[in-house]
């Protein structure tokens, strides 16, 4: 590209991204050529081509201005990266926060972690930690202690893990990041669950993988629907929640566990197992990798869920061999992850004040499930009760709601809903449902804006 055609470019960018703003001047041809390196009669002409393009507008004996009626565009994005953006459009307004009534959120309100004794903690260690080893890069493999710790509680779990089989990772989405790399190739089958967790659809579309959603029941993955997939594809890998489902709050039973492995043995599939809500739920609660025994089975945990989502961290427990290849991953993705963080989760629980906080938040979750329920049904809406616990009420709309229509007139009130169609990898075709987060769901002006559209249909 010329000289020119490269200060056209920088420019159009700046405009179509609103960095520059209508009607704000330019630097005069003199300082701007000055500015880039260039001739003034380069740069004139560069300031010619944008006045063509609609870009700029000439002022005489005042400058270059940008037009007024100069549009703001969205840079064509790969197809790829423009869909999984797309899927992800919720979790962006969980990381944003434009909304003032959330009853969309995923993640228990910071509230619930800072009433506890952690908020205290946090402060003390901001001001004492974070020195010496805590500023280095540490380990690709994460905090040695910590590992011991998670390892520990996998065991207790039923799970047999040694440390030298967890690595630590920003959280679970990065620990699920690091398996797609390592696993998934450009077409590969891969099975989800339908409805399932919808940032992992994003992950999927962007590294170009074939989903094949497998219907979602109660007890866990329907084995009919998944004996229909495996007849006419052969997936790499199945990625589950078998534990406080999200969205639907439902819980594998053991049956299905163990359809579901011999399934997986018998087709040569990989089973990822997602377990974020592990610290609020019975040890005993039915898990694939205690099944499997890590064998087949890679399962990942997290402590944004219950702890803090900002500290991220996560981990992933694996075979020696998977594990190490995905250690590998992360050395060459991110090279390691924060010392600081991983020590700070790692005194919480050697110092009993984790156990301490999911006690009180074990009750918080409890009581605000039981007052979303009367609260929901009072309104209109039946949801049930969900079997394996967790901050999720999976709850059907009249069939003669429009889902989008309701999420849109939510969003003009600042109410932030999570539609059902998300969590569907194919984006529709199921019956009109929210997910509802328990925490939210008794605000009077959600609860009034329910009403309000279920009395006016």
């Amino acid at each position: 590209m010329s000289k020119a055609g490269g200060i056209v470019e920088r420019l159009a960018a700046a405009i179509e991204s609103g960095a520059l703003r209508p009607g704000e001047r330019l630097a005069s041809v003199r300082d701007a050529a000055r500015e880039h390196g260039v001739s003034k009669n380069t740069l004139a002409g560069a300031y010619d081509r944008l006045v063509a393009s609609g870009h700029l507008e000439a002022r005489r004996g005042a400058g270059y201005f940008v037009a007024s009626g100069a549009r703001r565009a969205v840079r064509r994005r790969a197809p790829d990266v423009a869909e999984a953006l797309d899927l992800v459009s919720l979790l962006r307004e969980q990381t944003e926060a434009h909304y003032a009534v959330r009853p969309g959120e995923g993640r228990p309100p910071p509230a619930w972690m800072e009433e506890s004794e952690l908020g205290a903690h946090f402060a003390r260690a901001a001001r004492l930690g974070g020195r010496g080893e805590a500023h280095d890069y540490g380990s690709a493999w994460g905090y040695a202690p910590l590992r011991e710790r998670i390892a520990l509680s996998l065991q207790e779990r039923a799970i047999p893990c040694a440390p030298e089989q967890v690595l630590l990772t920003q959280g679970a989405n990065h620990a699920l990041d690091l398996i797609i790399r390592q696993m998934i190739e450009p077409g590969d089958a891969v099975l989800v669950d339908d409805p399932g967790y919808y940032p992992l659809f994003g992950k999927l579309r962007l590294a170009r993988a074939r989903i094949l959603g497998v219907r979602r029941r109660p007890d866990g993955p329907d084995l009919e629907d998944l004996a229909a997939k495996l007849a006419v594809a052969r997936p790499k890998a199945f990625f589950t929640q078998s534990l406080a489902h999200n969205p639907t709050g439902g819980t594998l039973s053991p049956a299905v566990a163990h359809g579901l492995l011999q399934m997986a043995e018998r087709h040569g599939f990989q089973i990822v197992e997602d377990d974020p809500f592990a610290d609020l739920l019975p040890a005993t609660a039915p898990r694939l990798a205690a099944l499997d025994g890590l064998r087949r089975v890679l399962h990942v945990g997290t402590f944004s869920k219950t702890l803090s989502a900002s500290l991220r961290v996560g981990f992933v427990a694996a075979s020696p061999g998977m594990v190490t290849a995905l250690a590998h991953m992360k050395l060459l993705t991110v090279v390691a992850t924060s010392q600081y963080a991983e020590r700070m989760v790692a005194g919480l629980i050697a110092g009993g004040h984790y156990l301490r906080h999911l006690r009180r938040l074990r009750a918080r979750v409890e009581r605000a499930t039981d007052a979303a329920l009367r609260d929901l049904r009072a309104a209109g809406l039946n949801p049930p009760r969900p079997p394996g616990g967790g901050f999720y009420l999976w709850t059907p709309l009249p069939e003669d709601v429009e889902e989008a229509r309701i999420v849109r007139e939510a969003a003009a009130q600042s109410i932030f809903l999570a539609p059902g169609s998300v969590f569907s990898p194919e984006r529709g075709g199921n019956p009109p449902m929210l997910r509802i987060n328990v925490a939210h769901a008794s605000d009077p002006r959600f609860l009034a804006f329910m009403r309000a559209q279920l009395a006016g249909r």
